[in-house]
């Protein structure tokens, strides 16, 4: 089968979970990538793999770049050239949007290629809602061959706000646990907590800051941050102003994910709204426990008191508390430790990836 995966190239959860899933296809199928950039998590160099990019032309006449337009150009002469089966996009908009007009452009040539779109969050739960493009969105779901998002919450959501006319399929987030971690986990002498996210407001970074501050009142610890974005100049002066700058390193946009978590002792995800929570996912696979919110599709993964904590959104105070009894009680560690490998090895890529493939195959048939 040939299949074109249509994604972001950022370190965002959706082309990661794109990228992985990918890769993890090239075994039976021919994978071919369009995107404005090549996917960060891409290895080329695989057989069966290809990278188309999206030229984004500028004129003077337009104050934004058309990319949308130049997508569904790209798209279609994707599918023209290299006689693609289906196509898997990966957000509702712009990417199933010009994945539709890209059809249609198709059409006109005798082409039939069907949609496969999954939807991340986002997509819905921030841009999606927006009137300006709340139509836009509706149109491009619909229009979809076949539609999945990654987590029961998230389907919900899309029914409440959207006049969705056919079933959405939920296919969760995953992992490769080729690398993982076994436990039992040894906490280190001086506590490590890692976040990683966009720095978006909606990850609630200054949260993470105030419950790092906590902890390390009472626990000799360390914060690792990883990621880049709006908050990112906040953050820092936040770390200034409480002076932890000692004790908080800020490492970018690092591809060295896994060498962190190995050695991290708990993950902080106090995000507004986690659709999924694919870091914590990867964290989990590591054997790492995770404090974050209830909100959102989040609590389907992380468990309340089994695997970590979940505290209502801002609830710093509880989320600090949490954090310390966890790392002083080293009996309760080890147990949610093993529990958080434990829900993750049900997420691993290969009984994931079987799912998308019967997608595939349903929208051939259909």
């Amino acid at each position: 089968m040939k299949i074109g995966m249509i994604c972001y190239p950022t370190f965002g959860g959706s082309g990661i979970v794109a990228s992985e899933l990918g890769l993890g296809l090239l075994n039976k199928h021919e994978i071919h990538f369009i995107s404005y950039e090549k996917p960060v998590r891409l290895d080329l160099l695989k057989e069966n793999i290809y990278y188309h990019k999206v030229n984004i032309p500028t004129y003077p006449l337009f104050e934004y770049p058309p990319y949308e337009l130049a997508l569904s150009a790209r798209i279609a002469e994707v599918v023209e050239c290299f006689c693609l089966d289906v196509l898997h996009v990966h957000y509702a908009i712009p990417h199933a949007y010009a994945a539709v007009n890209a059809q249609q452009i198709l059409l006109e040539k005798n082409i039939t290629i069907p949609i496969v779109t999954t939807l991340h969050g986002t997509d819905i739960t921030l841009v999606g809602k927006s009137p300006f493009v709340l139509s836009s969105v509706n149109y491009a779901i619909n229009k979809s061959s076949l539609v999945t998002c990654v987590s029961e919450d998230l389907k919900q959501e899309t029914l409440t706000y959207f006049n969705i006319k056919h079933e959405i399929k939920v296919i969760p987030n995953f992992i490769n646990l080729e690398n993982g971690f076994l436990p039992p986990r040894i906490l280190n002498k001086k506590k490590k907590i890692t976040h990683i996210s966009n720095f978006r407001p909606v990850k609630r970074i200054m949260d993470v800051i105030r419950v790092f501050l906590g902890i390390c009142d009472k626990i000799d610890s360390e914060l690792i941050l990883i990621g880049d974005g709006p908050d990112l100049l906040k953050a820092k002066a936040l770390v200034k102003e409480y002076n932890l700058e000692s004790q908080v390193s800020f490492l970018g946009k690092s591809k060295n994910i896994d060498s962190i978590l190995r050695d991290t002792d708990l993950f902080l995800l106090p995000s507004e709204s986690e659709s999924f929570g694919l870091v914590a996912l990867e964290a989990m696979s590591f054997g790492v426990p995770v404090v974050t919110t209830n909100s959102g599709g989040i609590t389907e993964l992380v468990k309340d008191g089994e695997t970590g904590y979940a505290c209502n959104v801002g609830d710093v105070v509880n989320m600090t508390k949490m954090s310390i009894d966890l790392l002083c009680d080293s009996d309760l560690y080890s147990k949610m430790s093993a529990n958080a490998y434990r829900i993750a090895k049900i997420y691993d890529i290969n009984n994931i990836i079987p799912l998308y493939e019967q997608c595939y195959s349903s929208v051939l048939k259909s």
